[in-house]
């Protein structure tokens, strides 16, 4: 009996430690310092939020403390998000903590001692990563460390540096000043970029989010040579990707499998555009069942952002927390809701300094946390009625159900980019100088758009040699801007209801403005790899209508949720032979339901469930169904 008991304890300590290997089994949980401090965060001020994460959060899932970015850059006049010359970096071009901000990594220790104190208060440490290499490194031209010599990196009888790796015309787009692509074809640059990581794992990082490598700034070379080497590692890193900009779920199923989170908006800010933007790019990830896909030696899960409740500072600011989140509390709770059914991880942007008990509330409430860790087949429920408040109550109800068609609606069209995968980005063809898109019009009338080709002018050896790369790429233009050239990276962060359009700045010798007509029809960008392409939008759209969204529970449970994008009060409706249509083996006609936000019981569910709904609010049903 004694030998059967330490059979099975082995059995449970094995067991336990496989789960424990499996990357991002649920979706991954914590605070980060971006949406509070932007860049300027200091250890004392890290740590006393680590700490309070530790006392506050830990216990309801939140797991991660995780520095943004810029750690290294020198907090002093001058210094801001694109500025030059400010990084503190090592012998071997690699950024190291601000001593002045990171008292603790002098003598070389890097993030070693912060990294102790997390663990000892039961979290994990994580902080942000930019693309490639730094500017000043490649300026600096350090030496490219082997780790597994210790020494400079030499190959062929030479010895590489930073120059020789880096790739200047695929500068991170919004951040021009600050990194660029490495050379993943060269063993140096394969060399720059595993001394990152192991010199991240020897500091005990547990997390790291890396940035500028995805959507319009895609470089697949460097997010696949960055999951070999961290697969590799002794130790266990979990890998996100940020931002996310103008992403669509053909892109992301060639990234999913080598990561455990991606991005897959731009920033989300405490504005109401914003939180609206998530409701279609949701729908479409968890539509194309890349919720909880097979990820980096475990999962992977589309992330819609941070949450910026609670106390915060400003995007770009050089200057810590300084007010609270403009979303107003109904606004909130449909943000937590949406990112609840969506099953996106879960990334506290307040200052714990300052956490009120509302905010502390609305991220704990247990059965948000609930759905998010637990529950299956989360997806948009279609099969919902509206109607205005006003109306309901005076006159009964005049449902009208939700269509993506409004009758007399204007649309227009947007050039744009979107993964080459995506049937939408085929339709290019060559007219002479030309590069044209067709598309069926309903009037023979209507010109096709074309942009015109144009050869880069030939002013130095850099650029013979800049031409000699890109042979058979070209610029584009469009008709009336002469000089300027069709671009595809934003030159700032852009926010999640901003939408990534095209823009036009003056041609030069830049990866971002060089493309490719291929024979599938398909107008590839040389610095994302992805394709430019047209989409038809509504002309002047604002965020409105009601949208709904449903899953199952790990006890047999529903949850449904209404959400109210209008500017007034609506009343909500679906009927049980609706429900049923999402589920079909669901009784429905057996459920007993309650509101979560407003606690009330409305019993057993009859043939229908209608709530009214406040502006920007949202209803959260648990239905209970023998």
């Amino acid at each position: 009996m004694n030998n059967f008991i330490f059979f099975i304890f082995i059995i449970g300590v094995f067991s336990e430690r496989v789960l424990s290997e499996i990357h991002a089994s649920l979706p991954p949980r914590g605070w980060n310092s971006y949406d509070s401090f932007c860049w300027t965060i200091s250890e004392d001020e890290f740590l006393q939020n680590a700490q309070l994460v530790s006392h506050k959060l830990h216990a309801h899932g939140y797991e991660y403390a995780v520095v943004d970015y810029l750690w290294y850059r020198k907090l002093v006049p001058g210094a801001y998000v694109d500025s030059l010359g400010f990084d503190v970096i090592d012998e071997w071009g690699r950024v190291i903590p601000d001593p002045g901000r990171w008292p603790s990594s002098k003598g070389g220790k890097g993030f070693t001692e912060v990294a102790k104190k997390v663990h000892d208060m039961g979290l994990k440490f994580g902080f942000h990563i930019m693309r490639g290499i730094s500017t000043q490194a490649v300026n600096a031209n350090t030496p490219i460390l082997d780790i597994n010599t210790g020494k400079a990196y030499v190959e062929s009888g030479k010895v590489w540096h930073a120059k020789d790796i880096g790739i200047k015309e695929r500068a991170c787009g919004w951040m021009k000043n600050g990194f660029m692509s490495v050379d993943t074809s060269l063993g140096a640059g394969r060399a720059f970029l595993r001394s990152l990581h192991h010199q991240y794992s020897e500091w005990n990082v547990d997390f790291v989010k890396h940035d500028c490598v995805f959507g319009e700034d895609l470089d697949l070379n460097e997010i696949k040579m960055v999951s070999e080497i961290l697969k590799g590692l002794d130790r266990p890193i979990l890998y996100s990707l940020s931002p996310g900009t103008s992403v669509t779920p053909a892109m992301a199923k060639q990234v999913a499998p080598l990561v455990n989170m991606y991005r897959v908006t731009g920033d989300d800010w405490d504005n109401w555009g914003d939180v609206a933007a998530h409701f279609d790019v949701s729908r479409d990830f968890a539509a194309a069942s890349m919720v909880g896909a097979k990820g980096l030696l475990g999962n992977s899960w589309p992330d819609l952002d941070m949450l910026p409740l609670g106390w915060l500072t400003d995007p770009g600011s050089n200057e810590g927390p300084h007010r609270m989140s403009k979303l107003s509390l109904d606004e909130q709770k449909t943000q937590m809701t949406l990112w609840a059914m969506a099953r996106s991880p879960l990334m506290f942007g307040g200052d714990m300094r300052k956490l009120d008990d509302a905010t502390y509330r609305l991220i704990t409430n247990p059965t948000l946390l609930e759905i998010n860790s637990f529950s299956s087949y989360n997806k948009e429920f279609p099969y919902i009625t509206s109607t205005t408040d006003l109306r309901f109550l005076d006159q009964g109800p005049n449902f009208q159900t939700r269509s993506l068609k409004d009758a007399g609606s204007t649309e227009k069209l947007v050039l744009g980019f979107s993964s080459c995968q995506d049937s939408v980005a085929k339709g290019w063809y060559k007219d002479g100088e030309q590069v044209c898109w067709r598309w069926n019009s309903r009037s023979n009338n209507v010109e096709p758009f074309c942009l015109y080709k144009t050869e880069p002018l030939l002013q130095s050896d850099e650029g013979v040699a800049y031409t000699g790369k890109y042979r058979g790429e070209f610029h584009l233009r469009a008709r009336n801007r002469g000089g300027f050239c069709f671009d595809t990276s934003s030159k700032r962060r852009l926010t999640s209801k901003e939408r990534k359009r095209a823009s036009f700045s003056p041609c030069r010798p830049d990866a971002n403005q060089m493309w490719e007509l291929s024979r599938n029809g398909t107008l590839v960008n040389s610095y994302s790899g992805s394709c430019a392409s047209i989409k038809a939008t509504k002309a002047n759209a604002s965020p409105g209508g009601i949208r709904s969204w449903i899953a199952t529970g790990k006890k047999g449970e529903v949850y449904l949720s209404y959400f109210n994008l209008n500017p007034a009060r609506t009343v909500i409706s679906t009927t049980v032979s609706n429900l049923a249509k999402a589920f079909p083996t669901i009784n429905f006609g057996s459920c007993s339901c309650k509101e979560v936000w407003s606690g009330k019981d409305y019993g057993s569910l009859q043939h229908s469930l209608s709530v009214s709904v406040d502006s920007h609010g949202c209803a959260l049903f648990v239905l209970t169904c023998t």
